[in-house]
Parts: structure tokens; sequence; C-alpha cells
């Protein structure tokens, strides 16, 4: 069964929530699953697995699909990184140079796709 989706009036309060202080987990994990769900949507594809633990991955943007183990092209984050980085709140290569993005492949540097269209 495919995980649920999160309608974008739950997605952008959970956000407005977390933007504005809240540290409640299921508002963190809305956004996070939320804003994937959304990067998912705009930028369609199986090359790169976009993970945000312990609450979402999602695979996007196109090119070669991978099809057993870990996928060539991974990058992975804290839930505040990506949402700053989702937001806009954080460019790309400032995250990378930080060391708070990991990011492995020939695709992983998602800077074309940052910010989400979230409509916040």
């Amino acid at each position: 069964m495919p995980p649920r989706r999160i309608e974008d009036a739950e997605g952008r309060a959970a956000l407005a929530a977390v933007q504005q202080g809240s540290t409640a987990r299921p508002d963190l994990a809305t956004a996070v699953r939320w804003s994937l769900q959304r990067l998912a949507d705009d930028v369609p594809g199986n090359s790169v697995e976009v993970r945000v633990p312990p609450f979402a991955a999602v695979q996007a943007v196109p090119g070669p699909r991978h099809t057993r183990g870990t996928p060539p092209n991974v990058v992975e984050t804290d839930a505040a990184t990506w949402l700053a980085l989702a937001t806009g709140a954080l460019r790309w290569d400032e995250a990378v140079a930080q060391s708070r993005v990991s990011a492995s492949g020939s695709r992983a540097d998602l800077t074309a796709f940052l910010p989400v269209r979230l409509g916040v």
C-alpha cells in the first residue's frame, strides 16, 4: 500500500508551526514528509534518494533508476537542515560547505530543485 499523501493544507500548517518554533514531533514529521512529497511531485524520477531520517525518504530527479541495494545517488540530512533547504532559508552550497548534508553520486546536487515549491 502506498504511503498516505499529506494534503497541502495539513503540510503548510505543520511547516508554519515548525517555523514558529514548534518542536512537537508530529509537526516536524509532517512538515518533513510533506516537503519531501512536494519535491518528489515537482521533480519526478528515481535517480536520487533523498533521506531525512527518521522521518522519510523519497526518490526524485529524472535519470537512471537503481533496482537493488544502495542507490548510487543519495542525499541525507537532518530535519532542520532539510526544512531550511526546502524553504530557501539555507542554500545548498552553504549546507554542503557546513557538512550539514551528505551527498554522494553525480546527480546528488539538488541546487536546481531548491527551494521546493511549497506555496507557504
